[in-house]
């Protein structure tokens, strides 16, 4: 099965692409061509935020961005399998794991959908925290279309019993929260993705403050309040 195809499947026909890994039908096929697709968008959206700084930074970003979900998606995995085994889902892990890869295979679609708009803020607009808070905004935008992806397939697989499908339905809302909790918590600590203007290149930079205050305080600057020192 190809990457496009499986992409295809997913948005096109969702409901029988979750039947089928409930099934376990071509579990490993589906597994690699989400794997190769994933990794190629987001490396490819990575190197457009970063290409705002340098080629250095480009290809940094093109690196960590996938290493950003991958990691974030084989923490948060655990969680998610056992919780639904305690609640009485009969998928295995590599089900559970295939879930959760379509969620970042399809948040991965809608970025580099995105990209251009953001090449477009990139060459119109010199200003660095209004286009670090738009790439946050398409961030949290394409993430929560991605976990909705997930919730229906948890949803849809459990459908058979309703009780199982409420309280399933309410992990899921947890463990999305835990999941962009990790991941904004990752993010911070492998930034920069878009590298400050005026500052060097680096692959990475020291873990004071925290991913919510800096978005905090770029909003601030970009609303007129006050100025910040530039990061992320």
């Amino acid at each position: 099965m190809s990457d496009l195809a499986v992409i295809e499947a997913i948005l096109r026909n969702r409901y029988r692409y979750f039947a089928e890994i409930r099934d376990g039908v071509d579990l490993g096929a589906k597994l690699r061509a989400m794997l190769g697709a994933s990794f190629v968008f987001l490396a490819l959206y990575g190197a457009v935020i970063g290409s705002q700084h340098s080629v250095l930074q480009a290809l940094s970003s093109a690196v960590k961005l996938p290493a950003l979900f991958l990691v974030t998606l084989l923490v948060c995995l655990p969680t998610l399998h056992f919780f639904n085994v305690l609640y009485g889902a009969g998928l295995s892990i590599r089900q559970n794991f295939a879930l959760i890869l379509t969620a970042v295979t399809v948040t991965s679609v809608l970025l580099l959908s995105f990209a251009p708009v953001v090449m477009f803020f990139l060459i119109t607009t010199a200003h660095y925290q209004f286009f670090k808070l738009l790439n946050v905004a398409v961030f949290a935008v394409c993430g929560l279309i991605g976990l909705g992806f997930l919730s229906q397939g948890v949803t849809m697989i459990a459908m058979a019993d309703r009780e199982g499908a409420r309280a399933r339905s309410r992990l899921v809302r947890f463990w999305a929260l835990l999941y962009a909790f990790v991941g904004s918590q990752l993010a911070w600590t492998l930034r920069p993705f878009f590298g400050a203007p005026g500052l060097p290149f680096e692959p990475f930079r020291d873990l004071g403050g925290n991913f919510y205050a800096n978005v905090l305080a770029s909003l601030g600057e970009v609303l007129g309040f006050f100025t910040v020192h530039p990061g992320g």
